[in-house]
């Protein structure tokens, strides 16, 4: 991953999260803000009878952003990760990611994603079979431990027996899953110990959470998740801020546009009737939602509606003709983004 750094910022990477980054929500990534420098698909979930999920391998085949991804698995069948690592070679990867992160108790409880930290004699295993037959990159994006942060001491040991070429490490533990405060001197004893390149994951939700985490971790790159969903200009912020250049920042009717070309391209890319569609596009707007307006009026609003045109009706009276703009970063209140203020309160 060394040849993708740029030479004087980190490189910025939008995080895989499933039913969210994908074909469509990178096309919009790359409209708004000029998108990340490199993508994460989100995971193929393997087992003894997966196949290679056409929708997704739709965000490697059909990419038109110019920018290198990384196809992303999920499981714990060594001869099925091997299997599927091997397929998706043949495909324009810029390499194959090991999910040991995800929290979610349906994955965890059958040993994969961040379940997989529970069971690091199997992981072991499994970074070595993975390291022997993939023949380009193979990166691994991981969380600190499952319950405690300073389990990540013996997870860097078995991560240390491999010739992994980048980790990017989510700075939570799979049980902290989104609620907390990160653990920023983690990252940053991996940086200082890996001679592969680590990446930071984990509550940048603006210019300013950006740069204390790259600041307290000296992180080759910075992953961003759910900020980008609030905000995708936060990605030209940042290149802006590095290579010094003022940045602009978006005016809530630039959000409303957001929306709308969100709405479009995922209606374009999937068959879904229109009351479902609506549906798909409040998983989206329940991040962008946040600090749109004091009162969360918008939020309120937007959770209930149910049809095309009452979700067009609040989108037109909170954002479609106002000229304020969006707030840096979500309120510290926000019901989804939490601990980040943290950030910029740590030396």
């Amino acid at each position: 991953m060394r040849e993708f750094l740029p030479e004087n910022r980190p490189l910025l990477l939008l995080a895989p999260m499933q039913d969210i980054t994908d074909l469509a929500f990178m096309g919009i990534m790359e409209r708004f803000g000029g998108g990340p420098d490199a993508y994460v698909t989100e995971y193929f979930r393997v087992h003894e009878d997966s196949t290679l999920e056409k929708h997704i391998l739709r965000s490697i085949d059909e990419n038109r952003t110019g920018k290198p991804i990384l196809a992303q698995m999920i499981g714990q069948s060594i001869p099925d990760l091997v299997r599927t690592a091997k397929l998706l070679e043949a495909h324009a990867v810029a390499g194959i990611d090991l999910n040991l992160g995800c929290p979610a108790p349906v994955v965890c409880n059958k040993s994969a994603g961040g379940g997989l930290l529970r069971k690091l004699d199997h992981l072991d295993v499994i970074l070595g079979s993975l390291r022997e037959a993939i023949s380009g990159r193979f990166t691994v994006k991981t969380r600190l431990g499952y319950h405690e942060a300073d389990e990540f001491a013996a997870v860097l040991e078995i991560f240390s027996r491999h010739a992994i070429d980048a980790l990017s490490i989510h700075g939570r533990t799979v049980a902290e899953r989104y609620r907390t405060p990160i653990h920023p001197n983690w990252i940053r004893q991996a940086v200082e110990q890996f001679p592969c390149p680590v990446f930071a994951n984990g509550n940048v939700v603006s210019v300013e959470t950006g740069r204390a985490l790259h600041a307290q971790t000296n992180a080759a790159g910075l992953m961003i998740g759910r900020g980008a969903i609030r905000n995708p200009w936060l990605f030209g912020q940042l290149r802006d801020t590095y290579e010094g250049r003022a940045h602009t920042s978006p005016t809530l009717g630039d959000v409303y546009h957001y929306i709308k070309a969100l709405y479009e391209e995922t209606k374009r890319t999937t068959r879904f009737s229109e009351a479902k569609h609506v549906q798909k596009v409040k998983k989206y707007l329940v991040f962008i939602a946040q600090g749109i307006d004091p009162a969360g009026a918008f939020e309120h609003a937007i959770r209930r509606v149910k049809t095309p045109e009452a979700f067009w009706e609040q989108c037109e009276v909170h954002l479609a003709k106002h000229s304020d703009e969006l707030m840096k970063g979500p309120p510290q209140q926000s019901k989804v983004f939490c601990g980040f203020e943290a950030l910029l309160t740590q030396d």
